[in-house]
């Protein structure tokens, strides 16, 4: 029987993926998206329509009566919110709750990291996740590693620049030696579209990815198919950890700074995947998710090591490019 999937965010990056995984099951899902009235007449909502998806228009912080109606008749919600978003998902979940939901999938989608002050990101998440505990609603939580896509260091050539979503850096953090979990922007949606259909994962978190690599791992690969030596800079776990501090006083007395608080989510990321060594699949079965490569042992998901011969072929695709 077809689920019915309303997808929030299916514009951007991280929905995107979402979106072409579900599509690519038309057996298994009827999806449709759930756009502000205000994004209505937006060229990339136009595109959604042209790809067969049905528009859903509401405003989340809006009047929870009107978002309830918004969600009826929805088996699964995904929400692919943006960062600085997470906090409006509560009344989502309360909207879901009153809605019938069957299965919501909250915005996680980040590395490997325990609440209670490792990540400022995290602990904005871990809101959503108690608040849709208290309503006992069905859910599923699913974290992806660091992408692909984020994860090429810079090369002397610069060959792998126009691929990058900002300037890439050479840093080697905190000695590059702890392991992190990789995975592609690509297969997200990959997993989502067999996740939600699982009945093992309701009620549950799930980790995905393809690799576990160390920055050393990573520069030594990327030299490798290269055949370029690339400079590194290093950052010590000091530097991390003041760096850390400096920007999270920085949001704290400038709310509005946005900077501030993207800095802060880049020191935590640093902080919690090379000094703690969070981003593990060790580290994630002890916080209790479940494996996707142990649930899913048939999908071969893209290795870093093919998606770097994308990057040097010439064929990667650069995320954000329309920012």
């Amino acid at each position: 029987m077809k689920q019915t999937v309303l997808l929030l965010g299916a514009t951007g990056e991280t929905g995107g993926s979402i979106l072409d995984g579900l599509l690519a099951d038309p057996n298994s899902f009827h999806v449709e998206a759930l756009v502000r009235p205000s994004s209505a007449k937006k060229p990339e909502v136009k595109k959604l329509s042209e790809r067969g998806v049905k528009i859903r228009l509401a405003d989340i912080g809006g009047a929870l009566d009107d978002l309830v109606e918004a969600l009826a008749g929805a088996d699964v919600l995904i929400s692919a919110i943006d960062a600085g978003g997470q906090l409006a998902q509560l009344q989502l979940a309360t909207a879901a709750k009153q809605a019938g939901v069957q299965r919501f999938v909250p915005c996680a989608f980040i590395t490997i990291a325990p609440p209670g002050g490792v990540m400022a990101l995290r602990d904005s998440k871990e809101q959503v996740y108690q608040h849709i505990r208290k309503l006992c609603l069905p859910y599923t939580i699913i974290d992806v590693g660091y992408w692909h896509q984020l994860s090429v260091p810079a090369l002397p050539s610069g060959r792998g620049d126009y691929a990058a979503p900002l300037k890439p850096r050479a840093d080697i953090h905190a000695g590059g030696t702890a392991p992190t979990m990789l995975g592609d922007l690509r297969d997200i949606g990959r997993y989502v579209a067999l996740i939600i259909k699982d009945a093992r994962t309701l009620n549950k978190y799930v980790a995905t990815y393809s690799d576990v690599l160390s920055e050393n791992e990573i520069f030594a690969l990327v030299e490798e198919m290269s055949g370029e030596k690339i400079a590194r800079n290093y950052e010590s776990a000091d530097d991390i950890m003041a760096a850390r501090a400096q920007f999270a006083a920085l949001a704290e007395s400038e709310p509005q700074n946005t900077f501030a608080r993207m800095m802060g989510y880049v020191t935590d990321y640093n902080y919690s995947k090379y000094v703690r060594g969070d981003n593990t699949p060790a580290y994630a079965a002890y916080l209790g998710y479940l494996d996707a490569q142990e649930l899913y042992p048939n999908v071969q998901p893209r290795n870093f090591r093919a998606f770097v011969a994308e990057v040097l072929d010439g064929k990667a695709e650069k995320p954000y490019k329309g920012r």
